[in-house]
């Protein structure tokens, strides 16, 4: 009651013009309501930022001041408590902190924040910092202890999947009439999403788990007819993103998937993976002259999308990634252990620029987007420790959660693991076009499929690795 009566008090003063210099502080009424929420139910109010992320824009509260509302001062609220209830009652899981991935991740973001005193500009890099806090705080350490219980998991993922549902259909009803107008079905989910780009990302980062939810034994009758549908629409969302980069992480993930069904062990993948790379650095002269009398160009149908993913000659998207990761590079020489700071790319590296790099959408004003890269864009803004611990997160948890497949007793914990780590690879094989963990839409839903594998590791009984025969226990299940 006193919440409610403090909101009514508010907006009467709004209409009264008593706070017409200060507008925003109407807010703090709302912030009240959603503070009561997180005290109260507390694990709610992580589905409801869920629920709320993919319909949130990014708007100028405060002059240099840009938030994702509602969902950011949220996520800033929720921080704050997630602390003060741990600092109170002193019942965080330690098991969860000392996970290798945690590890990794808690590395990472140290190291983020030494560099960011070494940046070339410091308020940008501690503000980029704090906002990767707030991501990480609530959806990977708070999440990970909520989905102790697996029903918290399946509901997060359906609060997000609700909302993304319903930008999907309202992107692909603008879709219809325009399908000979690429740049238009370039721009049909904005504005909940920036591009093209993060829209087909996400989509492909729950395509995996939306699959395995509708074959799930908590999956049954009208609950297995939803998913289903709810599959299919994000496959005709996938296809009308026209994001090349969505769609071969979907099929590596295919790829994957049968290869861990073959039972290749996870050291044998990362070797495979090593040898495609070093064979293309052996013949990369013959490979780029290849690529270069392709010009196809980026188009509507769907041949032509295809063909135009290895045009490195004229197709403007593919010209100014490379543009992008060329500059990074040049500035990454110059301070190869540091780097230049996180998020100082964008402001940077306009003078880094060549002229016969340029395409027809090179900018030097900053505002298209960073180093298209989830691996050279740390690497330049962290310098080599930078990249080096992304390197080594994405891959504890992809071995993690190919372990927990492998190991779990349950197999319903077995399967779902495997499900949000193929969902996770997806991000991971897209990270090397472009990077999105800057944003809510993106990192809202990474870091709590991350906390999934971690929660699965630590609360799933593992099956013994040998046989009460004394055999491996593979040996015994073939027998």
């Amino acid at each position: 009651m006193l919440a409610v009566a403090a909101t009514l008090v508010f907006a009467v003063a709004n209409s009264l013009l008593l706070l017409k210099d200060f507008y925003y502080l109407s807010l703090l009424p709302l912030g009240g309501l959603v503070l009561l929420l997180f005290v109260t139910r507390f694990e709610t109010g992580l589905l409801c930022m869920a629920l709320f992320t993919p319909f949130a824009v990014n708007m100028a509260l405060m002059p240099k001041m840009e938030l994702s509302m509602p969902v950011e001062p949220m996520m800033i609220l929720f921080t704050l408590m997630f602390f003060f209830r741990v600092l109170a009652s002193r019942s965080y899981d330690m098991r969860l902190l000392r996970h290798p991935v945690s590890l990794c991740l808690l590395a990472s973001m140290l190291w983020m924040l030494i560099t960011t005193f070494s940046s070339q500009l410091p308020f940008v890099s501690f503000k980029y910092w704090l906002a990767r806090l707030w991501f990480v705080v609530p959806f990977f350490f708070a999440a990970a202890q909520i989905f102790r219980d697996k029903k918290r998991i399946r509901q997060f993922f359906w609060c997000y999947a609700i909302g993304l549902i319903a930008v999907i259909l309202i992107a692909t009803a603008k879709t219809v009439g325009n399908f000979s107008d690429l740049q238009t079905l370039h721009r049909v989910m904005k504005p909940f999403y920036n591009d093209h780009t993060a829209y087909g990302c996400v989509i492909a980062l729950f395509l995996p788990a939306a699959f395995y939810f509708i074959f799930s034994r908590g999956s049954k009758g009208w609950g297995r007819l939803l998913s289903f549908a709810i599959m299919s629409l994000l496959v005709v969302g996938l296809f009308f993103s026209y994001c090349r980069a969505a769609w071969l992480s979907v099929l590596g993930a295919i790829g994957v998937y049968v290869l861990i069904r073959m039972g290749m062990k996870v050291k044998w993948m990362v070797m495979l993976f090593g040898i495609f790379v070093g064979i293309f650095f052996v013949y990369q002269s013959d490979v780029l002259y290849k690529l270069g009398k392709n010009h196809q160009d980026s188009s509507y149908d769907l041949a032509g999308q295809i063909k135009s993913i290895s045009n490195i000659s004229t197709d403007a998207s593919n010209l100014e990634r490379l543009n992008r990761w060329a500059a990074a590079l040049r500035m990454w020489k110059e301070r190869p252990v540091m780097g230049c700071g996180p998020g100082t790319y964008q402001f940077l590296y306009a003078s880094y620029q060549r002229s016969y790099q340029l395409s027809t959408i090179s900018t030097n004003a900053g505002n298209l987007g960073n180093a298209h890269s989830e691996y050279i864009g740390p690497m330049t803004e962290q310098g080599v420790p930078g990249v080096a611990l992304v390197v080594a997160l994405f891959m504890t948890t992809f071995a993690t959660g190919v372990r927990v497949y492998r190991t779990a007793r349950d197999r319903q914990a077995a399967n779902m693991a495997l499900a949000f780590t193929l969902s996770l690879l997806t991000y991971y094989i897209h990270g090397v076009f472009n990077n999105f963990l800057d944003t809510d839409k993106l990192s809202v839903p990474f870091w709590a499929f991350t906390a999934v594998i971690v929660a699965l590791d630590v609360y799933s009984e593992k099956r013994s690795p040998v046989s009460t025969d004394g055999k491996p226990v593979s040996e015994a299940n073939n027998a």
